[in-house]
Formats: C-alpha cells, sequence, structure tokens
C-alpha cells in the first residue's frame, strides 16, 4: 500500500481542500500569534526587576545561591516541559497545549502576592516554569508550522521580539509599580491581567496549525535530495520517521548542526539566567534607585527583542552559523563590561550591546533547528532544544550562586562571559551552514 496516499487524505480531512503555507497566506493567525507571544513574555516579566529584591527586602535570604533558588526552580521546570512540550502537540495538537500553558499560569500571581515563605515563590517558579514551556514553545512551533521554509527566520524573529518585548515592557512597569506602591502586590496584578487576557485569546481565536506541519512533511516524504543534514545520520531522517528517543540524541549530540544549536542555546540562557538574578542585586548594591535599575532590567530584553525583528529575517539572507557564533562574542563583551565597569551610564551600554549579541543569536538558533529538522519530527527537535536551551537557567542559577558566594558577582560575571565566549568558538567549528532558503 502507497505511503504518500493517507498522508494527504490526512490533510483533506483536517483542511478540506488545501492548506497552503507563507506569511502572507496565514498573516492574521501568524500576527495573533504574536500578540499572544508578547503575554507569553509579559507573564514571565512580572518578575525580572522585582523579585531578586523581595529574596533579600522580604525573605532576608543571606545568599546568592539561596536567592536564586527560584530561577533554577524555574529553568528546571520549564527545560523539562519544553521537551515535552513537543511531544505534546505532534500528539494532541497545538492549541490544546497552549490552552492548557495559560490554565496551569493561573495561580502564579497569588502565589508571588501571597506567599509567605521563600518556598512559596519557589513552587511559584515551578509553575511558572511548566506554564511558560507548553505556552511559549507552543506558538514557536505554529508561527513554523504557518511560515512554511521560506520566511522562517523573520518568523522567529518576530515570535522572540514580541515575547522580550513582552519581558522588557512588564520588567520597567513593575520596576516604576514596585517603586510607588511597594513590592508586593502592585507588580503581579499585571501578570494576572496578562494570563487572563492570553487565555481567552487563545481559547476563542487561535486555530490549530499541525495539519500545516503535515502538508509541509508530505510535499517533502520520500525525497532524499530534500531532506536536511540529519537525514545522513537516520536514513529514516528524512522522511520523518525517527523515535522521540532518536531525536534526542540526534538534537542533543549526532548532528553537528542541532548540537552546536543546542550548546549555544544552553550558554545563552546559562548567562541570561545570571543577568536575571544578580544584576540587580549588583547594580541597588553599588546605590542606583529603583527605577533605575528598572531601566537596566528593562534595557537588555527591550533591545533583545526589538533587533530580532533584523536579525531573524537577516539569518534568512545570510545563513544562521556567523550570526550565532557573532553573538555569543558580542554577549561576551557586554558582561565583560558588566562586571568591570561601574555607574549607570556604563551598565546601560553594557546592556544595550548584550541585548544586541542576544538578537543575533536567539531566533537564529530556533530557525536553525527549523533548517535541519523534518516537519515529521520538528516539533519534538523544538522541544529538546529548547531542553537544553532552557536548563541554562538552571545550570545558571546554580553556577552563579556558587560562584557569588565564593568570589563575589563580578568574578562570577567574568567566568560566564568566558564560557559564552567559548560557545561561540564551538559554533564556529562545529556547525554546518545550514540551506536556510529550503
Amino acid at each position: 500500500m502507497s505511503t504518500s496516499a493517507p498522508s494527504h487524505a490526512a490533510r483533506r480531512d483536517a483542511v478540506g481542500s488545501a492548506v497552503i503555507l507563507g506569511l502572507r497566506s496565514n498573516l492574521p493567525q501568524f500576527l495573533l500569534l504574536v500578540a499572544v507571544n508578547a503575554l507569553v513574555g509579559g507573564t514571565l516579566g512580572q518578575e525580572r526587576t522585582v523579585l531578586p529584591l523581595l529574596a533579600g527586602d522580604v525573605f532576608h535570604l543571606d545568599s546568592y545561591s539561596s536567592a536564586l533558588t527560584y530561577i533554577l526552580a524555574f529553568g528546571l521546570a520549564k527545560a523539562a516541559t519544553n521537551y515535552a512540550a513537543g511531544t505534546l502537540s505532534d500528539r494532541f495538537g497545538r492549541k490544546p497545549v497552549l490552552v492548557a500553558g495559560w490554565l496551569i499560569a493561573l495561580p502564579v500571581p497569588l502565589l508571588l502576592i501571597f506567599g509567605s515563605s521563600w518556598s512559596w515563590i519557589v513552587a511559584a517558579n515551578v509553575v511558572l516554569g511548566v506554564s511558560q514551556g507548553l505556552t511559549w514553545s507552543t506558538t514557536v512551533v505554529m508561527k513554523m508550522d504557518l511560515v512554511g521554509p521560506h520566511r522562517r527566520g523573520l518568523a522567529m524573529g518576530f515570535n522572540e521580539a514580541a515575547g522580550y518585548l513582552g519581558v522588557a515592557g512588564t520588567a520597567l512597569f513593575t520596576g516604576y509599580l514596585a517603586a510607588t506602591y511597594g513590592l508586593r502586590p502592585a507588580p503581579f496584578l499585571l501578570g494576572a491581567a496578562f494570563i487572563a487576557v492570553g487565555l481567552g485569546l487563545s481559547i476563542l481565536t487561535v486555530r490549530e496549525t499541525h495539519h500545516h506541519a503535515k502538508a509541509e512533511a508530505a510535499s517533502r516524504s520520500g525525497s532524499v535530495a530534500e531532506s536536511q543534514p540529519a537525514a545522513t545520520a537516520d536514513s529514516r531522517a528524512g522522511s520523518g520517521g525517527l523515535s522521540s528517543r532518536e531525536v534526542f540524541t540526534l538534537t542533543s549530540f549526532r548532528d553537528r548542526s542541532l548540537s552546536a544549536v543546542s550548546q549555544a542555546g544552553m550558554v545563552n540562557n546559562l548567562n541570561d539566567g545570571l543577568a536575571w538574578g544578580l544584576f540587580p542585586v549588583l547594580f541597588t548594591g553599588a546605590g542606583l534607585p529603583l527605577e533605575q535599575v528598572g531601566i537596566l532590567a528593562a534595557v537588555y530584553p527591550a533591545v533583545w527583542g526589538a533587533v530580532q525583528l533584523v536579525t531573524g529575517a537577516a539569518s534568512d539572507r545570510f545563513g544562521r552559523k556567523w550570526l550565532i557564533a557573532g553573538g555569543m562574542g558580542v554577549q561576551a563583551v557586554g558582561l565583560v563590561m558588566v562586571a568591570a565597569g561601574h555607574g549607570f551610564g556604563v551598565w546601560l551600554a553594557a546592556a544595550v550591546l548584550m541585548g544586541v549579541g542576544t538578537a543575533m543569536v536567539y531566533p537564529t538558533l530556533l530557525a536553525a533547528i527549523g533548517d535541519v529538522a523534518h516537519p515529521g519530527w520538528r516539533a519534538r527537535s523544538v522541544g529538546v532544544y529548547r531542553l537544553w536551551r532552557d536548563g541554562g537557567f538552571a545550570v545558571g542559577a546554580l553556577l552563579s550562586g556558587i560562584l557569588a558566594d565564593a568570589y563575589g558577582i563580578p568574578s562570577t560575571i567574568m567566568v560566564v562571559a568566558a564560557l559564552t565566549a567559548a560557545s561561540g568558538v564551538v559554533v564556529a567549528l562545529r556547525m554546518r551552514g545550514t540551506d536556510h532558503r529550503r
């Protein structure tokens, strides 16, 4: 029996007539998903300015290792959920996973507002990590589904720009709310509003996109020439016939491009975890007022978010590899400036530089996964990549806490800067130049 006929029949059953891939053809849904991911980012941003200060001012934690446990909890929960999200979205569809992620987020603001001990804050971040793993991962996959192979970098630029502009705007506004009304409850009421709106949009207006991925997979099935470099490791990769275990090993270790991307993502979020947990403490310890700390906490993700609109599209035109390698180097320079500098002006320039470097890397890494992974296992490969990437939050929190307690914050930042530069070298030496135009 032919293997192609059932897939075509499934396409007709799912979509009636024909599925059209491409940004222009799917623009309303694409823009809706951009808005949804801005709300996902805003839900995370409610913590960026306030929680590091809450640890010391309200809960009186006397070590960096203890104060960073919430980032460790968040990173582990999000990383594990990222891995599961790809498999779940392949099995049950994208929209149910997205809605489930918003439902799980509902208790987070309440835990942050009413938590009477630090364990409540850690528990809130476990829940938040699970929610972010489902919602953010699913919006990534849904945009990949809609646009097809030709504008993947642009799509990821819009996705990540929306998310991190949401983080930045919320970090800035919650800094103002905290300075005006106190650390609790006002900043977290904003997060509650974001969750309510995101859930409503996802239930009422977001449409399923799994059939778009099936249409793209059908157009590529049976053609060895159309398969990506991963097919050289396993003859079934080019037709999507891989088990979840095989996708994990291929993405993590066996394929040169996929594994280089995975380690770069992990190191990128390692230094973001450092910035999230220790930068506000460093800045307040240097005597900066809370409003300026909020600005610095917002500028880094704001530049990161906005510049991705350029770098994502640029990677479609010029390729992924050197944007990733160069971006890791730029981040390392920004980290050195934070460690060696002093004062609002120097730290503002460093935050801008770190934002530019991260923007060069973030959407490009996701697009590179899409270049290599077959549509039949792309969602799972994205999940594996995001497992490693967001595992960087946990590694960063653990490493930063131990080093900061032993050697201080500036020395810790220097160590992370060296790791970031080394990661860029790995990409330069190991990653192939993927055929991003497929």
